[in-house]
């Protein structure tokens, strides 16, 4: 078991009386977590067994009998339920649990999907549960010594507090920045070996999405639904283009929508929307869509995953991994926003994180050698904005902080 940066902050929230429900993707170590800090749940559930899913589908009470039966204890006993979203009406049997004795036990739901619950009004325990969310590895998760070798420190756009290591829970092994744009950052994957990479992530896309969605009647017409994700994939950081993509996929735009939509639910997509509190008219709203892991951006769009694909165009993968790392940080922060800013003009800036009411804006620059000129929109945007930005980041591959300007720093990727 590797070290995960939610562990401590989840271990801690997990002793509030409160039912606990942790969403994330499939594959990002949600029930290796789980198995770690609940080491001996009275009952564990697993609904992705098809013989427990059927047994509860057909009766969800039967889990009030059962733990009715338990014997009494001093503490709370532990109750989990894996990927719980496929019996939806299991959280009106916790609901009933949870109301008649808030002491006696504990429990944790868990899910990759919130489209089935939110398509059938499942009941989310309002007012009773707290809501915990797992992504795909962070850079604070699988450092690279580089990073640990400088002898001084200049503040990243995004401050994250040190993942805290132990020696039965190291961190993941560091990997250099080519592995991370070929295979992302998914957990299983960051530990196989090399050669069995690519396979495991055509087999994600291929086997896990399209079982998940058939098995849920999500998607009643297959082929349509696979032309959208390799096009989505293959877009994955561009703004959405929903006529093109509708036109391509042979189906109509508010398809497209909830396809997307889909996909968010699943937890394999993220909206960028633009930024609009600029005094410049003539701003980019649409949202800029990207997938969560690089690996199954790849994997769903059909590319080759080797360095050379990605070194054949370099810019666009690394800015969509920058993106992808500050969307993470933000979601465990729990506040804070993401924004990008194009213009009809020209002007642009890949990232702008806004929190505490300052908005911090990010380039990202396939350099090793960043130039002043590499900061041209960002000088712009801090000059428009003087009381509410005080600083900006080049982000790229020169290996050691630069002072570009008295109020823009060249950062280094492993510095992020």
């Amino acid at each position: 078991m590797y070290c995960r940066w939610i562990e401590s902050a989840l271990r801690e929230k997990l002793t509030r009386p409160h039912v606990h429900i942790l969403f994330g993707a499939r594959q990002t170590g949600k029930t290796t977590l789980l198995r770690r800090l609940i080491a001996q749940a009275a009952i564990w559930l697993d609904f992705s067994v098809p013989s427990q899913r059927v047994a509860y589908l057909t009766e969800p009470s039967r889990l009030i009998a059962e733990c009715r039966a338990l014997p009494a204890s001093a503490e709370p006993l532990w109750v989990v339920v894996d990927e719980a979203q496929m019996v939806p009406d299991i959280f009106n049997a916790i609901q009933h649990l949870y109301d008649s004795d808030k002491t006696r036990w504990r429990f944790v739901l868990c899910g990759s999907s919130a489209r089935k619950l939110r398509a059938t009004g499942a009941n989310l325990l309002p007012g009773r549960s707290l809501l915990h969310h797992l992504h795909p590895l962070i850079l604070a998760e699988r450092p690279l010594p580089e990073s640990g070798s400088l002898t001084y420190e200049v503040p990243p756009p995004l401050t994250i507090a040190p993942v805290k290591a132990a020696a039965d829970t190291p961190l993941f092994p560091p990997a250099g920045l080519l592995e991370r744009l070929v295979f992302g950052e998914l957990p299983g994957v960051a530990m196989m070996p090399a050669e069995h990479r690519a396979d495991l992530l055509k087999a994600y896309c291929q086997a896990h999405l399209e079982e998940e969605l058939r098995r849920e009647s999500l998607i009643k017409d297959w082929p349509p639904f696979a032309r959208f994700l390799q096009l989505a994939a293959s877009e994955s950081g561009l703004l959405v283009n929903y006529s093109r993509i509708a036109q391509q996929a042979g189906v109509t735009v508010p398809t497209i929508k909830n396809y997307y939509q889909l996909l968010e639910d699943m937890f394999l997509v993220f909206r960028l929307p633009g930024f609009s509190m600029s005094p410049r008219k003539n701003l980019l709203s649409t949202d800029r869509c990207f997938f969560t892991d690089l690996g199954v951006r790849h994997a769903a769009a059909g590319l080759a995953m080797t360095t050379d694909a990605v070194m054949a165009d370099p810019g666009p993968v690394f800015e969509q991994w920058v993106g992808i790392e500050l969307w993470k940080r933000l979601q465990y922060r729990g506040e804070g926003r993401l924004h990008y800013l194009r213009a009809k003009s020209g002007m642009e800036v890949d990232f702008i994180l806004e929190s505490a009411g300052q908005f911090t804006p990010v380039e990202v620059k396939w350099t090793e050698t960043p130039a002043v000129t590499d900061a041209r929109h960002l000088r712009t945007f801090l000059s428009e904005h003087p009381q509410k930005a005080a600083r900006g980041y080049v982000v790229c591959r020169c290996s050691r902080p630069q002072q570009l300007n008295d109020q823009i720093v060249a950062l280094p990727w492993f510095c992020l």
